[in-house]
Formats: structure tokens, sequence, C-alpha cells
């Protein structure tokens, strides 16, 4: 009999063979010399691609950006159609509790790649909004998702936007994991859709766009097409592709096709011209605001057609979601449904999110889920798929495969998220039914969500208990970070005083 003991990415292997009781036993002894410090200590699977392609399911996660949890049509939308979306619902698990990491971009995507909340991630707020007024970068030595899944065999891509490489290059794509990426690679240039830049892998290039006059290329639609092209070329091994499109954030503006279905429908306009910014809207932001999201359903629905030509669907894992709320909707879509709040905001409608979860003969078609959860909980639910334990132990995800496919699932202790820009800093804290939002310098307010999702009544004077506890939790949460010390902006108030 042999026993065979393999670990991941190691240089040593010795064979020493003993007999007992006749029986050859065979260890195969691994010295670790040379390890990276991003090896999990858990024996990942050991595959030959066949194995691979039959066992390891491709995932795509999709990741709208600025959408609000009513804009779909499965969400209780009403105006905007987005029917690929619903029917993917259909096909799939919809859940009614999952949180984005923050309110704003950059470090909701962070949470989402490295499994870690506000509290302990390494990017808390936007670019520059830190207390040097440099912008915080996703490191080297944070651990994400793409890097975990390089471990098994996976290609790794990311098409859209990254917004994790403000500063150096320390946090470009191929530095955190991914084989390929294109797409924007600052937020600034991210706000338009027909960007002078863009980049591919390592480097940039000029488009031959104009930006203000909104000719040239839509950046959507190359986004669009760049996925399928990674999805045909990587169709022969497992593949991670995060599609993270910039549908619908500002500035609002979309090709005329897609406005066309909504211009007879005599809304209300809503002009964005008159409104003074660097964003080059299209005259009727209603109209633009529903044909985006619709030619994004549309672009996704075409996806989900390439997975069935190429015999993929049956094992492929596809998310759908918003990297946080919305911030155009003044009431006509009804963009949060019964939530208050939207992006910048840490009520519900800032961070509570649609999110779709397609997974033919894994996940039960038609059915919807309840379970409390959140972006961190993306990686280790993806390494609990493949086998694998996460690297970075110290993550605040919990799987939720167990949801996925209807097994007993661990819950949450609480959430916890900060906020650090002109409205904060501001935290929250989730913990069963029970929501408190702090604002520094005030007191505490306390939600029940179960019979209060739109964050009406503040309960925090009856139930002086939990607030106490939800304080005690608002400290335990988070490790101090000197780039987002919750007194900021009281300091720069000071300073600006002087």
């Amino acid at each position: 009999m042999k026993i065979v003991i393999f670990i991941h990415n190691c240089k040593i292997q010795k064979m020493l063979n003993k007999i007992v009781n006749f029986i050859t036993i065979g260890f195969l002894l691994i010295g670790l010399m040379s390890c990276s410090s991003k090896t999990s200590t858990k024996k990942p699977l050991v595959l030959n691609s066949a194995e691979k392609s039959e066992r390891l399911p491709n995932i795509i996660y999709i990741m709208a950006d600025d959408l609000g949890y009513g804009d779909l049509g499965v969400y209780g939308q009403e105006k905007i159609k987005t029917p690929n979306l619903d029917k993917m619902s259909s096909e799939g698990m919809l859940f009614t509790q999952h949180y984005s990491g923050s309110t704003v971009c950059m470090p909701s995507r962070a949470s989402l790649l490295t499994g870690k909340h506000m509290g302990h991630s390494t990017v808390r707020g936007n670019p520059r909004w830190t207390s040097t007024g440099k912008p915080v970068d996703i490191k080297d030595e944070d651990i994400t998702v793409a890097e975990e899944l390089k471990r098994v065999g996976y290609k790794t891509g990311i098409i859209g936007k990254w917004g994790l490489a403000e500063g150096d290059e320390t946090g470009m794509p191929l530095k955190q994991g991914f084989d390929y990426f294109y797409g924007y690679r600052r937020h600034g240039p991210a706000h338009h859709y027909y960007p002078k830049e863009l980049w591919e892998n390592n480097e940039s290039f000029d488009t031959g766009n104009n930006t203000k006059e909104k000719r040239g290329t839509y950046s959507h639609d190359t986004f669009a097409e760049k996925a399928k092209q990674f999805v045909t070329e990587n169709k022969e091994n497992p593949f991670f592709l995060y599609l993270a499109f910039t549908i619908p954030h500002y500035e609002l503006t979309v090709p005329e096709e897609s406005k066309m279905p909504y211009q007879t429908l005599n809304w209300e306009e809503r002009d964005l011209t008159k409104k003074r910014s660097n964003y080059y809207h299209d005259k009727d932001g209603h109209v633009s605001y529903a044909g985006m999201i619709s030619r994004m359903d549309r672009d996704i629905g075409d996806l989900l057609k390439l997975l069935d030509q190429l015999n993929l669907s049956d094992n492929t894992l596809i998310v759908f979601t918003s990297d946080n709320g919305h911030e155009f909707d003044k009431d006509f879509f009804n963009s949060n449904g019964a939530l208050k709040g939207k992006k910048r905001d840490l009520y519900e409608g800032g961070i509570r999110i649609p999110f779709i979860v397609k997974w033919p003969n894994k996940v039960k078609p038609n059915t919807k889920t309840d379970h409390i959860s959140a972006f961190w909980d993306f990686l280790p639910t993806v390494c609990d798929i493949v086998n694998i334990e996460p690297t970075d132990k110290s993550i605040d995800g919990i799987s939720y495969l167990p949801t996925l496919i209807g097994e007993t699932q661990k819950q949450h202790d609480y959430l916890y998220w900060e906020f650090n820009e002109s409205k904060g800093p501001v935290q929250a804290i989730r913990k069963d039914n029970w929501k408190a939002v702090k604002y520094l310098d005030k007191d505490l307010e306390l939600y029940d969500l179960s019979i209060d999702l739109g964050e009406e009544n503040n309960l925090a004077k009856e139930n002086p208990e939990m607030v106490k506890e939800m304080e005690n939790l608002l400290i335990e949460a988070r490790t101090e970070d000197a780039n987002f010390p919750l007194d900021y902006h009281e300091r720069v108030k000071n300073k600006m005083a002087k």
C-alpha cells in the first residue's frame, strides 16, 4: 500500500520505503523550501487537465456599478426591463439579504477579492479619502480570490473596472493573481463610457475616443465582447472571470438603440445636462438610466447563450450583483424598493444589493434565500467549492456554499461596515435582525429589520442593553488603521478652523 502526500508549490520530495509485515508503505515527504507566503497549508486538489474540466466549475462573477436593490424586475422593478437577469434568477437562487463590502466602489471591491470587511481591510475608502490624502491600494500581501484559484489551475481574468491600483502598480491585476486584465485601472477614467485610455494587462493604450463628445467605442460593449472572448479562449480549462461592468454609474449615457424602447413611454424628463459636473450625461436621465441597465441585461443574456453554445453552462457558476447601492434615482424607478438610503449611506439602501446565483445541477432553480451574507464571504465560498482552505486565516468571510446546495449554513455573529468620506466617519453593525448605525459624536441608532426594513423607527431608547452590545461590537470589529482613523474629519475641521 502506498500513501502519497501532495503539498502544492514546493520543490523537495523524498520517498522512503520501508517493509513492515510484508506491506510496502511509500512516503513522499515534502520539504517546504522556497514556498511562497501565499501557499495554503491544506492539500489542494491535484488533478490533470481532463479532471479539472470535469470536476472544477468555471466561475463568472458579474458586478454592476451603483445598481440599486430594486433596479431589477425580479427585485420588484416595474419600469426597467431586465428579462435575462430575471430568467437567470428563475434558473437559480435569489438572495434577499446580501450585502456589499462598502457603500462605495473601491473598498467594496477590495472586500470582495480579499474576504475582509471594513474593520480589517487594507482598503477602507475611495481614493484620497485617507488621512494623508493619498490613495491606499490593495497590497502585495493581500491574498485575492484569483490567487487562491490559481493554486488549483484556474485561468483568471478581470474585465471592466479594477480601481485598486490608484497609486503605484503593486495593486495591478496581474500582480494580484489575474492572468488577464482589460479595462479601467483607476476610478476617474471609469466615470466615462468613451474613455481616452484603457489598459490591457500592464499596458495602457489610446482608444481613439472623444470623451467629451462621446464619440468612438462605448466601453461597456468592448467589455462584453472581451468577456465572451475570454470564455471562448479558456473553455478547455477551469476559469474565473470577474466581469466588472461600469453600468449604471455616472455618467449616464448609452447608444441610441438602447433608449428607443423607453422613449415612447412619455416618462417625465430628468434633464441632467443642466447639472454642472464633469460628467457628460445624455439629456434625459430617466431614459438613459433604463437603457443602460437593459443594455447590460442584453449582454449578460448573450454571455449565457455563449456558455450554452460551448457546452459550458452545466459546469459554470454565475453570480450577478452590484458593488453598492444606487446613486441616481429620486423615487422615479423606486431603485431602493423598501430600503432607506443610497450610495454613501450605511442604511440598507447603500449596502443591501441584488445577488443572484445560477449553478445548474447544484443550485435548485427558482429558489430564494434570506441567508445574511456579504462580499467578504465570496473568497471562502470559492475555496470551499474547490476544496482548499483560505490561505489567510484572518479573513472575515463564511462560505455560503451550504446555502447554495441546500445544506445547513453557518451564520455570521455580525456584519460590520465603516465609511470615511464626507458623510462619515460612520459605522454600522448588523447582528441577527438588529441593525446599528453610529455617526461620530452622535448617539447610536438602533433598528429591528424584521419589522422595520426602512429603518424608520429608532429603538435605541427602548433597548439600552442592545445598544451597549452594539457599541462594544463597533469597537471589537475593527483594527486601528492610520490611513482611516475614525476621527479623521474632525481633525481636518480643526485644521481648517486654525
